[in-house]
């Protein structure tokens, strides 16, 4: 009788639940100094068990968590492509999403822009190679051949035009800037595409 109550008030946690409790202590404590005996005691749960019923260790969690945050931004960016006919207007909506999800997803941008990747994913794809970024070449590929951006290098325009941007993100991300994202987003926009667009 006494192990079916037991039975009954162990939780029981899906695995995105100790995902979301991966990423709230990698981007806190930092990958190496978190435990699976740490991300247990996040989800209120007495021991692992739970935990490797979804996943084998930390690295496969890293690894779901860099897969699937890298395809939904991809996802996010064919929409923005879809909706918007100028290559400058599909790159200011991207920096309008990447400022957004700064404000609403600060974790998974922390995990993205802060975490160096290569020392514990050491198999993954840079982030410049990935699909979404990928899409962004295009985009500026587009623009310099439609006489919006600079007739430069696509992969130098990229880098000064995000490295604007991505100093920016980096800034809130370290809680170096006191208003929330959206504030310093038109500035930022505006200081990026002034080194890039192609004067007329």
């Amino acid at each position: 009788m006494d192990q079916e109550i037991d039975s009954q008030k162990l939780k029981e946690v899906t695995a995105n639940e100790v995902l979301l409790a991966a990423l709230k202590l990698f981007t806190t404590k930092g990958y190496y100094r978190t435990a699976l005996t740490d991300i247990a005691m996040l989800l209120d749960l007495p021991d692992t068990r739970q935990i490797y019923t979804h996943f084998n260790n930390k690295h496969a969690m890293a690894l779901q968590l860099y897969d699937t945050s890298l395809d939904s931004l991809s996802i996010s960016i064919d929409e923005i492509r879809r909706k918007n006919d100028k290559p400058s207007e599909q790159l200011r909506g991207i920096v309008d999403l990447l400022f957004r999800l700064t404000d609403e997803a600060p974790a998974v941008m922390r995990f993205l822009y802060l975490l160096k990747h290569d020392e514990f994913l050491p198999e993954v794809k840079a982030q410049n190679e990935t699909a979404a970024f990928q899409k962004i070449i295009k985009i500026i590929q587009a623009g310099i051949r439609g006489g919006e951006i600079r007739d430069l290098d696509p992969n130098l325009i990229n880098a000064q035009l995000f490295g604007v941007v991505n100093s920016t993100l980096r800034a809130l991300l370290n809680m170096e800037l006191e208003k929330k994202a959206d504030f310093y987003l038109s500035p930022t926009w505006l200081a990026a595409w002034s080194v890039v667009a192609k004067k007329v």
